[in-house]
Order: C-alpha cells, then sequence, then structure tokens
C-alpha cells in the first residue's frame, strides 16, 4: 500500500477507472455476441443487433477504452462475419 498521499488519492482514482473501463468493455464484448448469435442463426433483426454492436465500439473508442485502430478492426471483423452468415 502506497504512503504517498498523492499516490494514495491516484489509486483510488484508478480503481474508478478501471471498474468504468470494465463495463464498457463488457457492454462491447456483450453487443458483439448478440449480432454474431443473431446472424448465425439467420434472424431478422441482424441489422439493428450489428448496428448496436457498432456504436458501443465507438463509443468505447471515444472514451479511450479502445483504441480506435482496434475499434475499427473489431468493426471491420464484426460486419465481414455478418455480411458472411447473411450470405450464406
Amino acid at each position: 500500500m502506497a504512503n504517498i498521499k498523492s499516490q494514495i488519492k491516484r489509486n483510488k482514482t484508478n480503481e474508478k477507472a478501471r471498474l468504468r473501463n470494465k463495463a464498457v468493455r463488457s457492454e462491447v464484448r456483450t453487443r458483439i455476441k448478440r449480432a454474431e448469435q443473431a446472424a448465425a442463426q439467420g434472424a431478422d433483426n441482424v441489422e439493428e443487433l450489428a448496428r448496436e454492436a457498432v456504436r458501443a465500439i465507438d463509443r468505447a473508442a471515444t472514451k479511450g477504452v479502445l483504441h480506435r485502430n482496434a475499434a475499427a478492426r473489431r468493426k471491420s471483423r464484426l460486419m465481414r462475419q455478418i455480411n458472411e452468415a447473411v450470405r450464406a
């Protein structure tokens, strides 16, 4: 445990940020998973779920939880996977 006052404060803010980031990452994973499953099953609402997933990814990138290139890569992979599933 830190003895320095500023580091104690920093640890508190780091923990808050960690929990906030964890929630955002979890949301992104959930949205992606829902979209992928809907595409695999051929559901009617695939486009809506894909839009929600992309929105969650963009929001995570804006907040700095994901790097913008990582966000772009995830969106690209998701859309490619959905398009292949819909086409098949």
